[in-house]
């Protein structure tokens, strides 16, 4: 029977948007691997509804791996590839695009039953409506993404991956915070304190130093330039600026490299100062200090990771290592600022 009006909250909700955000946790790794194997351009064709299935016999696999040829990729990287090269990084694109289609059904089916239901909290319904458009829009992005290196380049455009890549952390995030909502129901109290302002700061740092991160990927700038503390030998690296203000932030690996390295260097500090607050502070709840001081520590762990990764030239295990860190510590990061805005200040 379904309920006359919607819960102030809701647990099964809650879980089923756990749930996603989970699927879109290993969805994050898994276009990871597929990057970093180089798997991306592999299927050279957007088919929503007829890509579901994989090639099935000989002819379908020789008809996808001559479409593959036409592409620079091919012809200037994999030339003289071979068939069983090609269906291992067919598999993992097709991987990556089969997750995000069950992760869109993972959340529309259970959507509708909800809806239907009316179990979904009132003021969670245009949220929920929100995250859909987010992951119609993510698939989208995706292929504008891919198509940006079937043409005129051998990989994706930095920028489109940044795209795709931030949206993905976006909807990661967005779906934890609507989950805790539901789960806990509305905020009868009103944050006072510091605290809510310095959460949002930290979480804006680690939203921002994972957009970097991307331009770092999309660059493939994690293979060059591999010592720590110097860049090749310096502080600072020659060729840092590019022919114009967009290509140096964007295209630049000199650049995309400093401005990643010094974005850590700032999170970390910001991390430092949060943590000396929470060890400090006895005028905040303990719960979110605690949280505080378990993000501090994934900060400089995640940092800690960081350099790991590219002195050692971003082998695909620390490479993907690094990416689920990001995610995980954006996780934790969301939910110390839902934490600080419903935290109580004690006078």
């Amino acid at each position: 029977m379904r309920a006359s009006t919607p819960p102030d909250r809701s647990r099964p909700v809650a879980i089923w948007l756990f749930a996603v955000a989970a699927l879109v946790l290993t969805m994050v790794i898994v276009g990871g691997a597929t990057r970093l194997t180089g798997s991306g351009l592999s299927i050279t064709e957007w088919r929503p509804v007829t890509g579901t299935l994989p090639p099935l016999n000989e002819a379908q696999w020789i008809e996808e791996f001559e479409k593959y040829r036409l592409i620079p990729q091919y012809q200037e990287v994999n030339r003289g590839m071979s068939m069983e090269a090609f269906k291992f990084i067919y598999w993992w694109e097709w991987g990556h695009r089969f997750l995000g289609r069950l992760v869109g059904l993972a959340f529309a089916i259970p959507f509708a039953v909800f809806l239907f239901r009316r179990q979904i909290p009132q003021r969670l319904v245009g949220r929920c409506w929100g995250l859909f458009a987010l992951g119609g829009l993510q698939g989208l992005i995706g292929w504008w993404m891919v198509a940006s290196g079937l043409s005129e380049r051998v990989s994706v455009a930095p920028e489109r991956l940044m795209t795709h890549l931030g949206l993905a952390f976006f909807l990661l995030a967005a779906l934890l915070w609507t989950g805790l909502e539901a789960w806990n129901g509305p905020s009868r109290r009103k944050a006072r304190g510091p605290w809510p302002v310095a959460a949002l700061g930290l979480a804006v740092m680690v939203y921002l130093q994972i957009l970097l991160g991307a331009l770092v990927a999309g660059n493939d700038a994690g293979y060059v330039l591999t010592d720590w503390p110097l860049m090749g030998g310096q502080w600072f690296p020659d060729g840092y600026g590019g022919p114009g203000v967009w290509a140096t932030i964007a295209h630049s690996i000199p650049a995309v490299q400093v401005n990643h390295r010094v974005g850590a260097y700032l999170l970390c500090a910001g991390a430092l100062a949060l943590l000396v607050a929470c060890l400090r502070s006895r005028r905040a709840a303990p719960a979110l200090r605690r949280m505080g001081v378990v993000l501090s520590l994934g900060v400089f762990g995640q940092a800690a990771l960081g350099i790991w990764t590219l002195t050692s030239a971003t082998p695909l295990s620390l490479g993907l290592a690094h990416q689920g860190a990001a995610a995980i510590l954006l996780g934790l990061a969301t939910a110390f600022l839902w934490m600080a805005r419903r935290s109580t200040w004690v006078s």
